[in-house]
């Protein structure tokens, strides 16, 4: 298989899963997602400016990103949040055996490959990578979590009696329209 596809289908196949989930769980845990992209693309993007490795294949148009920023892991986010949100120890434990499969087999998968290549070949991202991202994964379910206040402070103002028009309030026994007649 050439690396080509594997990028592409790390990319395109993960959406495809999304059709086996309900939409409204896919609005709940889009946010999640979006904030997945962009906090892994800063990640990597970090990552090279350091020169800790480098993306020395990629698609168009992604110049120094590895595809699965934006297919595998956001979407792997969002099956995983549906499954265990409200659980923090189950999501940490999948979020544990998740990152160990990213940074110990996955990684030096494309490494050999070479995809994505550490430059310092003795640690292949190692510890430090491990850490980072479970940090990382950890710090979406936090964001998750700011989310749904979020959406309860809306939902709770939107439902609020005092924000309905005033011809669309009962009126009040004993007001003074009743006393006029």
């Amino acid at each position: 298989m050439s690396n080509q596809t594997i990028l592409w289908g790390m990319l395109i196949l993960p959406w495809l899963t999304l059709f086996f989930m309900p939409k409204e769980d896919i609005k709940k845990w889009m946010p999640a997602a979006l904030f997945v992209m962009v906090s892994s693309t800063l990640i990597i993007d970090g990552g090279v400016g350091l020169k800790l490795f480098e993306i020395r294949e990629n698609i168009y148009p992604f110049n120094e990103m590895i595809s699965y920023i934006y297919g595998a892991l956001p979407v792997g986010s969002m099956w995983i949040l549906k499954y265990t949100y409200g659980r923090l120890w189950l999501y940490t434990a999948i979020q544990l055996v998740g990152s160990f499969i990213l940074m110990f087999l996955v990684q030096p998968w494309l490494h050999r490959r070479g995809i994505l290549v550490w430059l310092d070949e003795t640690d292949l991202g190692g510890m430090g990578a491990f850490i980072t991202t479970l940090v990382h994964l950890i710090s979406v379910y936090g964001y998750q979590m700011w989310q749904d206040s979020a959406f309860v402070q809306t939902e709770r103002i939107a439902t609020a009696s005092f924000l309905q028009p005033a011809a669309a309030k009962p009126l009040e026994q004993g007001s003074p329209e009743d006393n006029e007649s």
